[in-house]
């Protein structure tokens, strides 16, 4: 990979944000998962909505949608994005023990929302660490990725 494959690179190394006003406005999709892990106790009372701090799942899925909307507030080189849909998830996962959460974010226009559906995922989960962490020492969280996209030039991806 050299300079030249790096888009978010001007021509002398400096950053900058992409000019998309040439790019044909598409519907756009993208979808981001991550998890958080904590201790059996811990994920019974968010699943029972016994934690002190309130609704645990409710709070996170609204902090999750607010991410979304303020991505490019966050991220210096983002394009502010008019989001169609923001979608949030939460999963209990006795397995892990924690919870999954899953982001769709969409939109129609002229660049993607891949940075808008991973910020919902990082700030759903860190609003779960946020309410758990009086009563957990433990929580983890990981596995943050883009697991789908939709839209635009490079078309439609989906991890293997």
């Amino acid at each position: 990979m050299t300079k030249r494959d790096l888009t978010h690179l001007g021509e002398h190394g400096q950053a900058r944000m992409v000019d998309v006003s040439a790019k044909a406005e598409t519907e756009r999709m993208a979808r981001a998962t991550g998890t958080i892990r904590m201790q059996p106790q811990t994920l019974e009372a968010i699943r029972t909505n016994s934690l002190n701090k309130g609704d645990v799942l409710a709070v996170a899925r609204v902090a999750g949608v607010m991410a979304a909307k303020k991505t490019s507030e966050l991220i210096p080189l983002c394009h502010p994005v008019a989001l169609t849909d923001v979608q949030i998830s939460i999963e209990i996962d006795p397995a892990l023990p924690g919870l999954r959460v899953e982001a769709v974010a969409r939109t129609f226009g002229r660049t993607g929302v891949e940075m808008e559906a991973i910020s919902a995922v990082c700030v759903t989960l860190i609003t779960v660490f946020d309410m758990a962490k009086g009563v957990d020492r433990t929580l983890v969280v990981s596995d943050i990725t883009l697991v789908e996209k939709l839209g635009g030039r490079s078309g439609h991806f989906k991890k293997g």
